[in-house]
């Protein structure tokens, strides 16, 4: 059986000059790697920038136009302050803002954006998850 894990995401993207200096102007690092793909090394995982056509190519679907936003990403921080902060941090170096942080349904506090290609991401504190200085996160028992 396999076990319950996500060990690479790949986004496709229109111009991965574009979006790698996107993530650099929030901080993120790639690895080296060959000039037709990104990758960041998360915690435990992969993020990787690949181009849309190369990606389609890669799939075993070349010609096929991909499209983005149908999924959420996402970050989750330890208090509302850290939401808003990366928040703007986000928009601040281009991020379209979807849904400026505020309280959610569910108890939480949240806000989207997306970046340059469209990818939806997620910004939110959940007080109901453990995370921990890492921003791991840890579902408790609700038994």
């Amino acid at each position: 059986m396999t076990p319950q894990r996500v060990s690479l995401i790949t986004l496709g993207v229109a111009d991965l000059d574009r979006s790698r200096d996107f993530y650099g102007a929030l901080g993120w690092k790639p690895v080296p790697t060959p000039p037709t793909v990104v990758f960041y090394q998360l915690d435990g995982m992969v993020l990787g920038l690949f181009g849309l056509e190369a990606l389609a190519e890669d799939q075993g679907r070349p010609g096929v136009a991909l499209k983005t936003g149908a999924l959420t990403l996402a970050q989750n921080f330890a208090d509302r302050d850290a939401v808003d902060a990366a928040f703007k941090a986000a928009v601040d170096v281009g991020a379209e803002p979807l849904k400026k942080p505020t309280e959610v349904f569910w108890g939480g506090y949240s806000g989207q954006y997306a970046d340059p290609d469209g990818h939806v991401w997620e910004l939110a504190h959940n007080p109901f998850w453990d995370i921990d200085p890492d921003g791991r996160i840890t579902i408790p028992d609700v038994d």
